[in-house]
């Protein structure tokens, strides 16, 4: 850090003073550095910038090689097209990583033919190249993704923990590239799910509010939001086990989904805040201080979403959540980050400025271990202490009576939930009694919120329209049925399938198929629901091809594994994003201070 912070105080007192280093007397005809004039400005910028002559020479003659390349480089672009990309490779302590890195290419190539180059050269076997914050797709070429001459690419490592465990070549780009697709559909199937099927044997997700309340969200835009909020916590799990490559991979596809989102809904949860500083801190973490201008616009972001969603004094999150303590550690996050990115840039007084509030807030949110102890001698968990503390300004006895509350309204939500399942089961019960299918119970009574009565209407309308249209078109095969039942497929979309694809076999199995088994509530809408004639025909004729008989293809058994696999990375507990033990934050803390300290010893 303390390189870039030097390079952007030269740049800037060079721009001041109108001195162009790549050209005389700097730069001779020969591309080689004036020495003496060189040496000349070291000594007048050393005490200036808070560094030795020996550094300051070092990093003046880096920006003389950079702009001269930069010259020829652009020079070649006009006549050749052959554009000159910097790599920002990861950071691994070998040295060719530690310098600038350049890659000559022409722009209508695609971006998989530059990643191959790229892992050739520097033995990289599955990367990802970033530009300002979006991951480049493979199969498209670099204009087409706003890749120009002298455009800065960040190079990503996939999956390091699959390297490390040296598993074959071919095994591991299996696992990096089914990384991100497996989260993807898990959490596809899961934004597909409205609710309707049971949710003990079918999961699906539903997006609340702060006190565990359903929100009315239009369908498509809850869709985008489970597929962003999905990836921002597989990323955040992959954070936590310091998998910053992947993690970033994971997070900035969650960035792309909520930006599918309306705007409205971005600024009114702080989900999408926290994100951009997760990015931002995998930046560091990466030491890819060259996304700086990405940084920032996302620290804005972050700034500015916390802004809209707790209040100016934080006064909407105290009528929320009744205290405030918990949600400060996202901002002495971003008061960190922001004082890391002002230092980068070489403003050093606004670097201390942010580090003195960081200072200030980690005072009060460090966990004391007394403290902590004694709560946790109450029988409470080491997060539930914690959070507690920092809640109630460290107070242990509000922090008692604060977690037990917590503990309360989980409980009565938990209590809540249970009821309302079970009420669901007894209607699902009285309407199977009545000789419906499971499936169409549970369909009907979803459209219902619940209603019995209004469910069994549902039903019986679904019935009688068909009945209606079925006098004017053909019935479908019963034996093309049984077939679609004896592959797995329940009557009602086989029936439906069928109908729609004029009979068809192999057309009806296809698009059930592709459908995981399940048509959407238009579709089904041209097919009824099973009446108790057809349900008691069903279970006494045909035990072994049963509606209710469960799908056994492989394509429901990949989806269950993807689902499953996708809710392991979702934390069970709703305030694990604030559960920040704050090391290291603690570690970033001091490496600021002494890179500060070190240039206040300079200029003095």
């Amino acid at each position: 850090m303390a390189e870039e912070n030097l390079e952007a105080k030269l740049k800037h007192h060079l721009k001041q003073d109108k001195i162009q280093l790549w050209n005389p007397p700097y730069t001779n005809d020969n591309n080689d550095p004036g020495k003496t004039q060189m040496q000349d400005l070291a000594e007048g910028y050393a005490p200036m910038v808070g560094f030795s002559v020996s550094e300051v020479g070092s990093v003046l003659e880096a920006i003389r090689a950079q702009t001269v390349k930069r010259g020829q480089g652009n020079k070649a672009f006009k006549e050749t097209c052959v554009a000159t990309l910097e790599l920002m490779l990861p950071r691994d302590g070998k040295k060719e990583t530690k310098k600038k890195n350049y890659l000559e290419t022409k722009l209508d190539f695609p971006v998989q033919e530059i990643m191959n180059r790229i892992g050739e050269k520097y033995g990289f076997k599955y990367i990802k190249l970033i530009l300002n914050g979006k991951t480049l797709s493979a199969d498209q070429r670099l204009d087409e993704q706003g890749v120009r001459n002298n455009s800065k690419i960040m190079v990503l490592r996939v999956n390091e923990e699959d390297r490390r465990r040296q598993i074959t070549e071919d095994e591991q780009k299996k696992n990096q590239k089914e990384s991100i697709d497996r989260t993807q559909k898990g959490f596809q199937i899961l934004s597909e799910r409205d609710g309707s099927e049971d949710p003990e044997t079918t999961p699906f997700l539903e997006i609340a509010d702060q006190k565990g309340n359903p929100l009315q969200i239009p369908h498509e835009e809850k869709k985008a939001l489970i597929l962003a909020m999905g990836f921002h916590e597989k990323g955040r799990s992959l954070l936590k086990r310091k998998q910053h490559d992947n993690a970033l991979c994971h997070l900035l596809q969650a960035d792309q989904q909520f930006g599918r989102c309306g705007s409205a809904l971005l600024t009114s949860v702080d989900n999408y805040a926290v994100l951009q500083l997760d990015i931002v801190w995998c930046y560091q973490a990466l030491e890819a201080l060259s996304c700086l201008d990405d940084g920032k616009m996302r620290l804005q972001k972050a700034e500015d979403c916390f802004l809209h969603c707790y209040g100016e004094q934080q006064q909407r999150l105290l009528m929320i959540k009744g205290s405030q303590g918990r949600e400060e550690v996202l901002f002495l996050r971003l008061y960190l980050l922001q004082s890391l990115l002002s230092y980068v840039e070489g403003n050093d007084s606004q670097a201390a400025q942010q580090l003195q509030k960081v200072e200030s807030l980690y005072s009060r949110l460090c966990p004391d271990l007394d403290k902590m102890t004694q709560l946790m001698s109450l029988g409470f968990s080491e997060r539930e202490a914690r959070l507690g503390l920092r809640a109630c300004q460290g107070d242990v006895e509000e922090a008692a009576m604060h977690i037990t509350n917590r503990r309360q309204e989980r409980e009565a939500l938990k209590e809540r939930e249970e009821a309302k399942r079970s009420s669901r089961v007894e209607a699902v019960a009285v309407l199977t009694e009545m000789g419906y299918s499971r499936a169409d119970a549970s369909r009907a009574l979803h459209q219902a919120q619940g209603d019995v009565n209004r469910a069994y209407a549902i039903l019986v309308d679904a019935q009688t329209v068909f009945v209606t249209n079925n006098n004017s078109e053909s019935a479908v095969s019963e034996e093309l049925v049984q077939q679609l039942l004896y592959l797995g497929f329940e009557r009602q979309v086989s029936e439906t399938a069928l109908r729609l694809t004029d009979g068809d076999l192999q057309l009806a199995t296809q698009l059930l198929l592709d459908n995981q088994g399940v048509l959407s509530p238009d579709l089904l809408s041209a097919s009824p629901p099973s009446s108790p004639s057809e349900e008691h025909s069903s279970s006494s004729d045909e035990p072994s091809t049963s509606r209710h008989r469960p799908r056994t293809s492989s394509k429901a058994k990949e989806d269950r594994e993807l689902v499953n696999e996708v809710l392991e990375d979702i934390s069970r507990h709703e305030d694990d994003y604030l559960d920040l033990t704050l090391e290291e934050e603690s570690e970033l803390i001091a490496t600021m201070k002494s890179y500060l300290s070190r240039g206040n010893t300079h200029a003095v």
